[in-house]
């Protein structure tokens, strides 16, 4: 990640960028010299869905097949059933949780420098940037998977769509945060929306979803995603800073470095479990702590601006850590071998289009006084959250292996491009 991160500097490229490509270069350099542990890595979340599924009662052949199809789960099940197997799962899985502590770290940070008041300043550009920026690859995907795979059911095509409205906020919060424009009228607007946007696209994935597993679509079922998700944002808006002051109370004698480390990692671990809990992302809920949580609540300690630390100077350190873990892993998920193939090529060729067009044109709806390209280029990254929804689709038996390689490949795309994007417009 450090050789990564020097290597796009030096190039004048966000950080995020080079420790992508070094996931990349790690994963596919391991696998192609047969590394086991590169080799379980690369798998990502699907070999500890194997492990969950094999607790379940499941026999661990048939958990792996499920997890990881036919092809892939016959190497994994020969390393894991190997002399250094559980050890190297183990590892493994402790990578798996630094990166995720990493990004939710990450959201909690960018949510501490996101003012509340300029969120809402901006929240009817944001609804209006996520609604386009869901709506138009929606139908955009929708119309290129008809076009390009006439042959697949339209079940398919309906998921191929949903992956395409997915939108990744850490991708493009880090970058805005690396160029020191986090608190410009754009960054407020793109932020504002990838949030709003993981609601929609988590209420998209279920309609989706239950229409491929149940074979109809359930009205209750999709109104109960969308009252828990609007339910959580408020009651963790309103009734959070009362939680806060009361936990305050109650560690009022420690050191304000202890209590601000103390309070931090516990504040945005209730937030983010909790919006786990109700279905959306933990970095939603890691966003939102940030957002409420801040210095001024600690007033037992004297002067706020007299403390010897803030929250940021506490957190900063496990961010710089963990964060990188996070998008070198990501890459490494990248597996090229499978993108060689002409019509897997063509498939991608026509999802990446629609996926940038269609998140593009999202950055129109922000309306004037907003440079609009730069917010429509700051939605197009979909990072790990397409990723995510490639994996479910891959789960479910909907989306095949030549389907899932383009998938990949757009995800890839839109996400290397976003950083030098944004970076040109900066220097423009």
């Amino acid at each position: 990640a450090v050789l990564g991160r020097f290597a796009a500097r030096r190039f004048n490229q966000p950080s995020v960028l080079g420790e992508l490509l070094m996931g990349i270069l790690l994963g596919n350099v391991g696998y192609w010299f047969g590394n086991d542990f590169v080799e379980v890595l690369r798998q990502g979340p699907a070999v500890f869905d194997m492990v969950d599924y094999a607790l379940s009662g499941e026999p661990l052949p048939q958990a792996a097949v499920h997890a990881l199809g036919e092809k892939d789960s016959v190497k994994i099940l020969e390393i894991l059933q190997g002399p250094g197997g559980p050890a190297l799962t183990q590892v493994a899985h402790t990578v798996d949780v630094f990166s995720r502590y990493g990004v939710i770290f990450m959201l909690f940070l960018i949510g501490l420098e996101t003012s509340l008041g300029e969120m809402r300043q901006v929240g009817g550009a944001s609804l209006r940037v996520a609604i386009v920026g869901v709506v138009a690859p929606f139908i955009l995907g929708f119309t290129a998977a008809r076009v390009l795979m006439p042959e697949l059911a339209i079940d398919v095509d309906l998921f191929v769509a949903a992956t395409l409205g997915a939108t990744s906020i850490g991708i493009s919060a880090r970058v805005l945060t690396e160029l020191n424009i986090l608190h410009c009228k754009e960054s407020r607007v793109i932020l504002g929306a990838a949030v709003i946007d993981d609601i929609l696209g988590l209420v998209m994935l279920a309609i989706v979803s239950g229409i491929i597993v149940s074979g109809d679509f359930n009205v209750i079922h999709t109104l109960e995603i969308i009252g828990l998700a609007v339910l959580f944002l408020y009651v963790s808006f309103k009734v959070g800073p009362h939680f806060l002051k009361f936990v305050i109370r109650l560690v009022s004698q420690l050191d304000i470095a202890e209590a601000k480390m103390f309070i931090s990692f516990l504040f945005v671990m209730v937030l983010a479990w909790s919006a786990n809990l109700v279905g959306l992302a933990t970095i939603v809920g890691a966003f939102a702590a940030g957002m409420i949580l801040h210095d001024g609540f600690f007033k037992y300690w004297g002067n706020v601006d007299a403390h010897r630390v803030s929250i940021k100077d506490l957190i900063s350190p496990l961010e710089v850590i963990l964060v990188p873990i996070f998008f070198v892993l990501m890459g490494m998920q990248v597996k090229l071998e499978t993108m060689t193939d002409p019509r897997v090529l063509t498939m991608a060729g026509g999802l990446i289009v629609a996926a940038i067009i269609g998140k593009f044109v999202s950055g129109f709806a922000a309306g004037r006084g907003t440079h609009m390209v730069a917010v429509g280029i700051g939605m197009m990254p979909r990072g790990e959250v397409g990723l995510v929804f490639a994996s479910i689709g891959k789960s479910l038996g909907v989306i095949n292996d030549e389907l899932f390689s383009a998938l990949v490949m757009m995800v890839i795309f839109t996400t290397l491009l976003t950083p030098p994007l944004l970076l040109s417009l900066i220097h423009i």
